[in-house]
């Protein structure tokens, strides 16, 4: 008897309505399933928010690659620049340790960006380093025709109609590379060219020191 009393009493008060006749709230299973939801609601906002910056840390550090491989770049050029040969000993001594000593400071920044790849991405990265190097390997031994299959390798990089012969097996071997993979191959056959550009310009200057020289100047001037 006192069993069904309580239960009648428990039952009568779940009934009973509350202030201005409207029952109270149930809080079952729908209560907690709204709460869930909201909390899921902020973890995902967080996690786009997180994401936005996780990005723009990723293109901060590719720019400071990119810096750190122009700055290198640029003092190679100044150490083997015509200028550097033109002066005295003691100034191209005092100089070169400058130069070198820009260099060992650009060379303790180290900064990387791993790039995710699946292993169709990774072999086809593996060819295309390859054909490079293949082509890096015979510079010395013929500077123009090495020029002129460097030149092919970046017109099949390009989105633009390339003015000269395209490698199409290179094109296709690129395609298949992750998108950020893509860009620094283009960056390394445009910082190859650039400096093929000023070996030939330094050799120019070498077997035909005044003609040369003006010309290269006329060149600047158009």
């Amino acid at each position: 008897m006192a069993q069904a009393k309580s239960s009648a009493s428990k039952s009568l008060l779940a009934s009973e309505p509350g202030e201005g006749g409207v029952p109270p709230p149930r809080r079952g299973r729908f209560f907690r399933s709204t709460s869930m939801a909201d909390r899921s609601s902020r973890l995902l906002e967080s996690l786009d928010q997180l994401e936005l910056r996780v990005e723009a840390l990723r293109d901060a550090a590719s720019s400071m690659e990119q810096e750190k491989e122009s700055l290198l770049e640029m003092i190679h050029n100044v150490q083997n620049s015509q200028d550097m040969r033109s002066i005295s000993e003691g100034e191209r001594e005092e100089l070169s340790l400058t130069a070198k000593r820009l260099m060992g400071r650009t060379l303790t920044v180290e900064v990387s960006v791993e790039t995710i790849r699946n292993p169709q991405q990774q072999e086809s990265l593996f060819h295309a380093t390859q054909m490079i190097d293949d082509i890096v390997g015979k510079l010395v031994d013929d500077l123009e025709d090495s020029k002129s299959r460097l030149m092919s390798l970046y017109g099949a990089c390009s989105s633009e109609v390339p003015p000269g012969p395209m490698n199409q097996r290179f094109q296709s071997v690129v395609i298949g590379c992750a998108i950020e993979d893509q860009k620094k191959i283009k960056r390394r056959l445009e910082t190859l060219l650039r400096n093929i550009e000023n070996s030939e310009k330094s050799i120019m200057l070498l077997e035909h020191p005044k003609a040369t020289a003006k010309q290269l100047c006329n060149n600047g001037e158009e």
